[in-house]
């Protein structure tokens, strides 16, 4: 259709139609309609969106600008109203003793409960305060071990997870193990106390009779530690840095799972967490086929 049934098309559209709609055309710019080329004429029509706009929050900014005044407001105003208070039993000639019977001083006693409840929770707000989550830089040595002599098409997809996983998120460290035998160690790891300079070798049989895999196991779902310095199954997870910070526990179908470890807390979105879990299944699927020929020994071999 030619641009010009277009154009002719919108100019036979109804008044009402035209109005009622959000969007608005307008003349060319810098002339007029007629004096336009004729080309122009044909193919030149500027619409405008002239609906509903997103409003913006000026309130939720101008606390956010003003946090610590915000934070001491409730501190003034309860000074101010003791003050206030205090004033007024003062100016109004009624004795400084409580008197029960008094409506004065049942008034202002409670007055002053109002007064020392602000007080106390600008203090409260001050003292705490939101903690800032930044990356940390993970404590420990490179390393890349892999079972050798691995089918390329498992290597090559194990390999593809860790890059996707360390390019995508805020992934670390990356363990997988399979059938009691540790498929894949790499990334940042703990520094093996008997051999420094090297990474603390993975023991698998033990992982797999831990509590953490046989919480993942008869669950069958995802394990997101989100601070891992507030679960006391860390300790079953002596080879990732001593400082990371989160781990996801995904199980590998029926015989394995994987560690990833993070170093940020609560590093892992919702949208991270779905992913793993449809790239476990894919790594599980792809293993499954080529069981029959993984070799037992674990030991390095991953290509830089």
């Amino acid at each position: 259709m030619e641009a010009g049934v277009i154009v002719g098309s919108i100019n036979r559209i109804p008044t009402s139609t035209r109005n009622s709609s959000p969007l608005r055309r307008h003349p060319i710019r810098g002339g007029s309609w007629k004096n336009a080329p004729r080309r122009s004429r044909r193919m030149v029509v500027v619409f405008e969106y002239g609906g509903p706009r997103p409003k913006r929050d000026w309130i939720g900014e101008w606390v956010s600008r003003n946090d610590d005044a915000v934070r001491s407001l409730p501190i003034f105003v309860g000074g101010l109203s003791l003050l206030a208070v205090l004033f007024n039993r003062a100016v109004s000639g009624i004795a400084p003793v409580a008197d029960a019977s008094s409506s004065q001083s049942r008034a202002d006693l409670l007055t002053l409960g109002l007064a020392v409840t602000n007080v106390l929770t600008g203090l409260v707000w001050l003292s705490i305060r939101p903690k800032s989550i930044s990356a940390v830089n993970p404590q420990g040595v490179e390393c890349r071990k892999i079972l050798p002599d691995l089918p390329v098409r498992v290597a090559s997809e194990l390999q593809w997870m860790w890059e996707s996983l360390s390019e995508a998120t805020c992934c670390r460290s990356l363990v997988i193990v399979y059938n009691g035998v540790c498929l894949l160690q790499i990334g940042v790891a703990a520094e093996s106390s008997t051999d420094a300079g090297n990474a603390m070798a993975v023991d698998a049989a033990k992982v797999m009779n831990g509590t953490l895999y046989q919480g993942v196991r008869k669950s069958g779902a995802q394990n997101y530690l989100a601070n891992l310095s507030l679960y006391p199954g860390r300790s079953e997870l002596p080879f990732l840095p001593l400082n990371t910070q989160a781990v996801i526990l995904q199980p590998l179908g029926d015989k394995g799972f994987i560690i990833i470890g993070g170093d940020t807390i609560r590093g892992f979105t919702s949208s991270d967490q779905a992913w793993i879990t449809l790239i476990s299944e894919k790594l599980d699927s792809t293993i499954s086929k080529f069981e029959a020929n993984l070799p037992l020994p674990v030991q390095d071999g991953l290509p830089s």
